[in-house]
């Protein structure tokens, strides 16, 4: 594998998760132009272009609000909804001055505020950062992690998560899951409606409604790829912050090996906030190849990572 030095790749992985983020309004106001599209179609059985505009103008508006009070609400409770699927909870110094020690010494040395330093009461090795503003920024570790790597493996593993809060991954993470809950609350929506028989009785309205479906169905598939593609960018790109804060990236490969071994944190059920962790807990075990299946994978296969952190 060719390496092409460490700017080149946080430059590269930048690049790729705007133009991946990029593409969820895109997709989400295609999908709806082509709703109204077929919706004319179905209705006059010939399309007229000039009222499919002028209907996807008069709506986008009401979408565009729905959207807004969706992220609004997301946003709010962001850090609570983590923290309570999780089972992080504060750490304070007292408790383990080590920990505090090497987040302090990092942050120092990028002139960052100190995140708020959180523990998961669990034996695997795990972490994650959250938070959206300087308020509520935390970074995460779990006991096991914290008790079984050297004081030069926490540290690149908390270099990781600090890198995540400096190049705002949370708030990218939070838009892709938002984006994803829209199309899968639809899909759901109208599945429910039509089994339930409240729409979709006469020819006419069925053949609408299965419209509707099949196209939030496409659009939950294709925001799924796109927010599986983005988790992927960062984690890179937080493991190449990590070896340029710590100049140490086989301090960072040796943890993720560790890693590797037992990530599983028991108290994380939720898909959405799995991907949030340097590995993914609910992948582990699950093996990852350049096919179809690794497409829908939040975190790039750990050997990947370690190969490109010993070419540093």
């Amino acid at each position: 594998m060719s390496y092409f030095g460490l700017q080149s790749q946080i430059w590269r992985n930048n690049r790729n998760s705007v133009l991946i983020l990029a593409m969820f309004p895109v997709v989400f106001f295609g999908l709806t132009w082509l709703f109204l599209f077929f919706l004319s179609l179905n209705l006059d059985d010939q399309v007229v272009l000039a009222r499919v505009n002028n209907s996807f103008l008069i709506t986008a508006p009401y979408i565009s609000a729905g959207v807004l009070i969706w992220f609004a609400v997301a946003w709010l409770s962001h850090s609570s909804m983590i923290n309570k699927a999780t089972g992080a909870k504060p750490l304070e110094r007292k408790e383990n001055k080590r920990v505090y020690n090497l987040v302090e010494n990092l942050c120092i040395s990028t002139g960052m505020q100190m995140p708020k330093v959180n523990i998961i009461e669990d034996e695997s090795l795990n972490a994650f950062a959250s938070g959206i503003s300087e308020k509520t920024f935390s970074v995460s570790l779990s006991r096991g992690i914290i008790d079984k790597l050297n004081d030069e493996e926490l540290e690149a593993v908390i270099a990781h998560e600090l890198t995540h809060i400096r190049n705002r991954d949370v708030r990218l993470l939070i838009i892709s899951i938002v984006f994803v809950g829209i199309f899968s609350f639809i899909s759901e929506m109208i599945f429910r409606s039509m089994q339930f028989g409240r729409i979709g009785k006469g020819k006419k309205e069925g053949g609408v409604i299965l419209i509707a479906l099949a196209l939030a169905l496409l659009g939950y598939l294709i925001a799924t790829l796109f927010r599986f593609a983005l988790s992927r960018k960062r984690e890179f790109l937080a493991d190449a912050g990590s070896a340029e804060l710590t100049h140490r990236p086989l301090a960072l490969a040796s943890a993720l090996r560790k890693i590797s071994e037992d990530s599983r944190i028991e108290a994380v059920q939720r898909k959405d906030v799995a991907q949030m962790f340097i590995e993914n807990p609910g992948e582990k075990g699950k093996k990852q190849s350049f096919s179809i299946a690794s497409m829908f994978a939040t975190h790039p296969p750990i050997s990947k990572r370690i190969e490109i952190l010993e070419q540093f």
